[in-house]
């Protein structure tokens, strides 16, 4: 399994629903280009727990991959549509969550799981430096968006500065 996200592989980000043409290049619905701030060539270890690795593998021994080496795609190899997309994400947090959470903000979108690791991460006690290694961003921008994410652990933090000052 690959460590390594190629900057050669085309990304097509979706403007999303309802934005103006004018914000992508050619004002179609997707912009193709690479990752960014990286070079065409460039590549960058994104490491994994060994669980996920497992379950990657699985999932590429039972389906394979598109011609591009996506994990999941269209009936003709390319990108999801947005509506096939958006239709199953909806179909999987209605059989996944509760009513309430169904109603609820929560994972509404794919994005909001990156939101969830770095949640996690942070609570957790991982090093924000690692976090934002491991998100691909610098600390700055890591503390700016998810700085208010941690939650509780007062108790252990006053522990750990106790224990610094002895």
């Amino acid at each position: 399994m690959p460590r390594a996200a190629r900057n050669s592989a085309v990304r097509a980000p979706s403007v999303g629903k309802g934005c103006p043409a004018g914000w992508t290049d050619d004002g179609g619905s997707h912009e193709r280009r690479g990752l960014k701030h990286r070079g065409r060539a460039e590549t960058r270890a994104v490491p994994i727990p060994p669980r996920l690795v497992e379950l990657l593998c699985a999932h590429v021994e039972n389906h394979g991959v598109g011609p591009d080496g996506r994990f999941f795609r269209g009936l003709h190899g390319g990108p999801l549509s947005e509506s096939v997309y958006d239709r199953w994400w909806k179909l999987a947090r209605e059989k996944t969550l509760t009513e309430s959470q169904v109603a609820s903000p929560l994972v509404r979108r794919p994005y909001d799981l990156r939101h969830a690791a770095a949640s996690l991460w942070l609570n957790a006690g991982v090093p924000p430096t690692e976090v934002a290694r491991r998100l691909g961003h610098g600390v700055a921008v890591l503390l700016r968006v998810y700085a208010n994410c941690i939650d509780g652990g007062d108790d252990t933090m006053n522990d750990k500065i106790g224990t610094a000052l002895l």
